[in-house]
């Protein structure tokens, strides 16, 4: 199975976005811990694509396919601004450090990298692609 969604960089689709995900994760009988999981990362992806790579500029598209096949998961996040995104290389940031601190954010990459099992950021055609991988039993 393999769908697409086209959007404009807004909050306002991030519904639009988990709502179809959720939807097509359903519709192939995925479990409810998996459907959660996997929605919950590609919000997460979407929302930074949208607020940090292209300032909630709503001329700016992104596309998101999601394919399933029988042992695995994945879904593409293309960027189609010109400006490419790669954040730095993840590193689990020191919990205790952010309690500290007091600090509010910035551990929602370290959420999609527990959450699926393979994430990379990458260029493609002068555009940010986010690959997000989920091995499935």
């Amino acid at each position: 199975m393999s769908a697409t969604l086209r959007i404009t960089c807004s909050r306002s689709n991030l519904q639009k976005v988990r709502d179809f995900v959720r939807e097509h994760l359903v519709e192939e009988k995925l479990s409810a811990v998996t459907v959660n999981q996997v929605v919950l990362a590609v919000d997460e992806v979407v929302a930074n694509f949208i607020i940090h790579a292209n300032g909630e500029d709503e001329s700016q598209f992104l596309d998101l396919e999601l394919g399933v096949s029988p042992h695995r998961l994945d879904v593409e996040i293309v960027d189609q601004g010109e400006t490419i995104f790669l954040p730095p290389s993840h590193q689990a940031p020191d919990l205790r450090e952010y309690v500290r601190q007091g600090r509010k954010g910035g551990m929602g990459m370290t959420l999609v990298h527990r959450l699926m099992d393979d994430v990379s950021f990458f260029a493609r055609d002068n555009h940010t692609v986010c690959h997000l991988s989920k091995r499935l039993p």
